[in-house]
């Protein structure tokens, strides 16, 4: 277990990411999701995170239900603020927006001191918690404003009245993720799919950023959103159709980790893991079966070679921490 920066709350250096089981592109009955926050305890995951977009309330009415006979202070959960979830009688489906569950609420963005503690209460309605241990301004891409002058500050003062333990921001865009690092006081930053065996990019500022400030990254989308566990034609590569290039790097890097004993999975969740300021890494797995298998990958070791034959090949930085130490 770690903790996030200096807030005493604690993070299992496997967690559980649960847009899957708010019906992320396909649906799920109850059975199977709870089957997955099952398997994801059992397999000692104790950091389970959520948010109001993922399913429009339902990931957190699910995880809520889940987590509620467990022992509280054995696990941690984490959502999200930034959308507000309004009822519309609109009809359809959420699928515009990837969750398979009918349309029956729209997102309103605000990520202003009102929105923030509206959501939170909403959030804690639906997992049935008296409290969540942390909170992320969520996707605040085009809201960068309103976030640092208001959702920042609303998150600091409710910190402060003890209301939540640890504070911080997720998202896809290192760049803002770093301006939170040096001009906050976040305890944790959720980056998702920019540090991976194919994107590098949280190397260059946030991951040093975060080291120099004591500030945990908990790293989402290890997998890329699947190229990276299942290379093949057609996988996804951050929710898109990967293009061939990178394709065909993760058809090699796949062919290397064989060639030496191991799995491109275990070593895509080893990756990230290895660097000094990443506290866990997320796993948004939507079966059993996928949290097992995550599971076991993690727990897996990964031979110095094949981190080495990597560097050899120019397909990983020579700055990158690898997990496991080469000779000297």
């Amino acid at each position: 277990m770690s903790t996030l920066g200096s807030s005493g709350v604690e993070v299992s250096e496997l967690s559980f990411g649960a847009a899957g089981i708010g019906n992320l592109f396909t649906a799920l009955d109850d059975e199977q999701a709870y089957a997955a926050v099952d398997a994801a305890w059992a397999g000692g995951i104790r950091y389970f995170d959520t948010a109001p977009h993922y399913g429009i309330g339902l990931s957190e009415r699910r995880l809520g239900a889940i987590l509620r006979d467990r022992p509280r202070a054995e696990y941690t959960v984490s959502t999200k603020v930034g959308r507000l979830l309004e009822p519309t009688d609109a009809g359809g489906d959420d699928l515009a927006d990837g969750f398979a569950v009918p349309a029956t609420h729209r997102r309103v963005w605000d990520f202003s001191a009102d929105g923030v503690r509206r959501s939170l209460d909403a959030s804690l309605e639906r997992l049935g918690l008296d409290r969540v241990d942390a909170v992320y301004l969520h996707d605040p891409d085009d809201h960068a404003e309103q976030a640092f002058r208001e959702g920042y500050p609303a998150l600091e003062k409710l910190r402060s009245e003890g209301v939540i333990g640890a504070i911080g921001a997720g998202m896809n865009r290192t760049e803002m993720l770093t301006r939170f690092v040096r001009e906050t006081d976040v305890d944790v930053v959720l980056c998702a799919g920019r540090y991976t065996l194919l994107d590098h990019r949280a190397l260059t500022d946030l991951l040093p950023a975060a080291h120099e400030r004591g500030t945990s990254v908990v790293i989402g989308g290890a997998f890329n959103s699947g190229l990276l566990a299942d290379p093949r034609p057609g996988a996804t590569y951050n929710y898109a159709t990967a293009p061939a290039e990178l394709l065909d790097r993760a058809l090699r890097l796949k062919d290397i980790a064989e060639r030496h004993g191991t799995s491109l999975r275990a070593a895509a969740l080893a990756f990230p893991a290895a660097h000094p300021a990443v506290v866990s890494v997320l796993v948004g797995a939507r079966s059993a079966h996928e949290v097992r298998d995550c599971v076991e990958r993690f727990a897996a070791p990964v031979p110095a070679a094949f981190w080495r034959e990597l560097r050899d090949a120019h397909l990983l930085p020579e700055d990158a921490p690898v997990p496991v130490q080469e000779p000297s």
